[in-house]
């Protein structure tokens, strides 16, 4: 297990486990509606106190029992084991809170989750800024816009974006969008994995900030229903039901991101998460770069690796022959907590055998980028050259590098491997495929004829700007 608590998802592993709703369905109960988590979602208060006893007792390497629980907070046996099934009767004062903690060894994020899930609150928690006073929520809005450069952004419990400064809006149009949601960006956007490095390892840190939400909140709408909705992807799926541990919020946390405005290149940055005193459920985060120490050479060991990092590359190395491109992939995330390789040629390899070199667009690029399709996994490895001379790698999907090379798709000497990278995109299959085309070129003709029409509102107001479109040109 890495420091994130689970491992990266493997689609073999989860067929061949059953869930614990499948073991026991009648300890899981869930909403039938849309968009609210099924059976096997949610853990719970109940299920949570087993795991917490079940992880404890790892570490001391024999079995906590529920006796020994029962006796530290001061109750018979019989009425752990009714709280441990989900009694909702059985609830723990503070004292308890404070003795149980103490044998389970909680953590200070589980210690508040022990509280919350048993109606103590926090001070953190306890006040609700919803009718705050609209000054409140102006000064707030000076407050971000004065963060300038760095990414800020006001959300609330749920992580429903209430503000953000123009530099955010850069760094990630999706706020833009009506009702963006950090979370469910995060989780189920296809963006979101091509701009994290090493996406699995923040997926389970949203999952446990999810999971600390739902000690002190089970009852919000809301939030089931955005747990329910993210939980859709069987990747974050297969998280949820793997991952035990909690966390409050990701204040400090370093990591490595790809992108736009940044030209894609890999960058490190800190995210800082503050509590409005008048609105204490909301989180105002600002995300600066993370700058280097003197003779500091990386980012800080317990955030960019896990414990072990150093072997990375051999363990990599030392992987199954039989192991595909992907599982390779997968390895190297669980050890480093990003891909980076020594040269370009291994880059290139994890592309797989299937692998299409793109020279000509990895020139037009850059002379420090290395693009490689790999047919099999409808995806670009797209590699980096840093300043120590490792590549550092990002998995992309194909549409995502058709997105950005727009200026190659007019270079004459780019023509072919635009055409490869295209073919990539759309069905294998030749009959699905041309139907696709089918359906895409009336669109595109569309595109095209309204650009032309506003060209040539541009040229009726200054006539020195060109409109005519030369049909003999080609797209």
């Amino acid at each position: 297990m890495g420091a994130t608590g689970v491992p990266p998802r493997n689609g073999d592993d989860s067929n061949s486990k059953q869930t614990d709703t499948e073991r026991n369905p009648a300890q899981h109960g869930a909403g039938e509606a849309e968009g609210t988590p099924q059976a096997g979602q949610i853990m719970g208060f109940a299920g949570q106190l087993r795991s917490w006893r079940k992880a404890e007792g790892k570490r001391r390497g024999r079995r906590v029992t529920q006796g020994e629980c029962a006796t530290a907070v001061g109750r018979s046996e019989r009425w752990w084991r009714d709280l441990e099934r989900g009694d909702g009767r059985n609830r723990l004062d503070r004292e308890q809170c404070d003795a149980l903690a103490q044998l389970l060894q909680l953590d200070r994020d589980e210690y508040i989750a022990l509280l919350l899930y048993n109606n103590l609150g926090t001070s953190a928690t306890a006040a609700n800024g919803s009718n705050a006073d609209p000054r409140v929520r102006s000064g707030l809005r000076l407050l971000i816009d004065k963060q300038m450069p760095s990414p800020t952004y006001l959300c609330d419990a749920n992580w429903n974006i209430l503000g953000y400064n123009a530099a955010m809006a850069e760094w990630f149009p999706w706020v833009l969008q009506p009702g963006a949601n950090l979370i469910r960006w995060a989780l189920t956007s296809p963006e979101a994995r091509v701009q994290y490095h090493d996406w699995n390892r923040h997926a389970v840190e949203y999952v446990r900030m999810l999971k600390f939400a739902l000690a002190g909140r089970g009852d919000s709408a809301e939030l089931m229903q955005l747990i329910g909705a993210v939980c859709k992807d069987p990747d974050v799926q297969y998280i949820w039901e793997n991952c035990a541990e909690l966390t409050e919020n990701r204040d400090g946390h370093i990591f490595r991101m790809s992108i736009p405005c940044m030209d894609w290149e890999p960058i490190d940055v800190v995210s800082h998460v503050l509590y409005p005193a008048a609105l204490p459920d909301c989180r105002l985060v600002v995300i600066t770069w993370w700058a280097k120490e003197e003779g500091e050479e990386e980012a800080p060991q317990h955030v960019e690796s896990v414990l072990g990092a150093p072997d990375a590359q051999a363990q990599v190395e030392q992987a199954p022959k039989t192991a595909t491109a992907a599982e390779r992939r997968r390895i190297a995330q669980a050890v480093t907590g990003r891909i980076s390789v020594p040269t370009a040629e291994a880059a290139a390899a994890l592309a797989g055998d299937d692998a299409v070199p793109l020279p000509v667009l990895s020139s037009l690029m850059g002379e420090d980028c290395q693009l490689t399709l790999s047919p099999s996994a409808q995806t670009v490895i797209w590699a980096v050259q840093e300043e120590d001379g490792a590549w550092s790698v990002s998995e992309v999907s194909v549409y995502t590098a058709i997105v950005r090379l727009p200026h190659a798709a007019t270079a004459p000497e780019a023509r072919e491997e635009m055409k490869v990278l295209v073919r990539a995109n759309l069905p294998e299959e030749p009959k699905k495929a041309s139907d696709r085309i089918q359906e895409l070129l009336p669109q595109l003709r569309s595109r095209i004829h309204v650009l032309e029409q506003i060209a040539r509102d541009l040229h009726e107001q200054d006539p020195t700007l060109p409109y005519v479109w030369d049909p003999t040109d080609e797209i």
